[in-house]
């Protein structure tokens, strides 16, 4: 098992009187965390993918609650989004079996989290599970062996199935995207075209790295523009996608409103435009690296929970920087390149207006940035 940089954390707040709940895309082992967190623990586990547990949880009462209990001090219920107002369940187990450590995890905050926002309020630590991370990866087969794996892991991405599956992993991935991709949208979303979502995420895939306009994307998808939002809105809370909005503070000329998307894992992108040609054969190898090292960046970002902010900048001129952080009023701006002779352009516009310093990431000293 590959060590999450997560863990230590999450085994911090036990016995701290609130509920620990994961939540995360499907299939990034959000289940094989937990339960590596209680091997050596007894605990009571609830998987709700299970009709009989769904009953005896769905509207269940104190007493009800308090027979399946018992006497276990930890539950884990696996799949929470599974049952119907799950939040004033776990709120009722957290607010009346005090001595119980309450677990439980989800495959969408699209379901989840709307479930969970306002009863547990207050009583829940939340963390989100990501595909493995480079630093995870690498601290489990090495440097160089990683080193080794970089190009493969662009195209193939991070999921724990297609990294465990040396030789299948463009199987692995069709099968992740046809058999989950679209199942909690479908089952929770409210969509009832799939064949607009599809024909939405295969554009997107192919203007990795470029702005994305919804009025563009409205005319080629053949639906309106507030469909196209609404369907952007549901694929990043299915953590599929996620958004950079345009970095913008003082200058007159700088692009205030756009947003480019980028897939949460490479591979899952890959796999919806069916292109699993080797690294150093592609066309997209910027766009391709640029989204990986952002989706990297973000798992540390939020591993680390940390405030930083990200973007990207551009001006009407056509000035670009691909990344942007702001973390505690500083700010700073990187370029992402995979040619190692690139060179870092000038940007003074941007220095001077916002005293930022600008940083070349490349695929020899990446590691820092991820």
């Amino acid at each position: 098992m590959i060590e999450r940089t997560i863990q230590p954390e999450i085994e911090s707040k036990f016995g701290k009187k609130k509920a620990i709940i994961v939540v995360g895309p499907r299939q990034v082992g959000k289940t094989t965390l937990l339960e590596n967190i209680l091997k050596n623990k007894q605990h009571l586990f609830l998987n709700c993918d299970d009709p009989t547990v769904r009953a005896l949880l769905t509207n269940a009462n104190i007493q009800q609650l308090r027979s399946l209990i018992g006497n276990n001090n930890i539950v884990f219920i696996d799949e929470a989004q599974r049952i119907q107002n799950i939040g004033i369940t776990l709120k009722l187990i957290t607010d009346t079996f005090k001595s119980v450590q309450l677990i439980a995890s989800g495959s969408s905050a699209l379901e989840l989290s709307n479930n969970l926002k306002e009863p547990l309020t207050g009583r829940k630590w939340e963390y989100e599970l990501w595909p493995i991370s480079w630093k995870e990866f690498e601290k489990s087969v090495d440097y160089l062996k990683a080193e080794q794996q970089l190009e493969l892991r662009i195209v193939y991405g991070m999921y724990p199935d297609v990294i465990n599956h040396a030789g299948e992993e463009a199987q692995v991935l069709q099968e992740l995207t046809s058999s989950y991709l679209y199942k909690d949208l479908l089952s929770y979303g409210g969509i009832r075209k799939p064949e607009i979502l599809e024909k939405l995420l295969h554009a997107l895939a192919l203007q990795l790295g470029n702005e994305v306009s919804y009025n563009e994307l409205s005319a080629l998808i053949g639906v309106d523009k507030k469909t196209i939002a609404a369907y952007i809105d549901l694929l990043q809370k299915a953590y599929v996608i996620f958004r950079l909005g345009s970095f913008s503070r003082n200058l007159r000329n700088e692009i205030k409103t756009n947003q480019k998307i980028y897939f949460v894992d490479t591979g899952i992108r890959n796999a919806v435009i069916g292109n699993f040609a080797p690294f150093d054969l592609r066309q997209d190898k910027g766009a391709l690296w640029e989204n990986f090292l952002i989706a990297e960046r973000r798992k540390k970002i939020m591993y680390g929970q940390t405030q930083t902010r990200s973007y990207f900048w551009r001006t009407v001129q056509q000035q670009e920087i691909d990344y942007v952080e702001e973390d505690n009023g500083a700010i700073t701006g990187y370029e992402i390149k995979w040619a190692l002779n690139a060179k870092l352009k000038a940007y003074n516009t941007f220095k001077d207006a916002y005293k930022a310093g600008i940083n070349l990431i490349n695929r020899q000293n990446f590691r820092d940035f991820v």
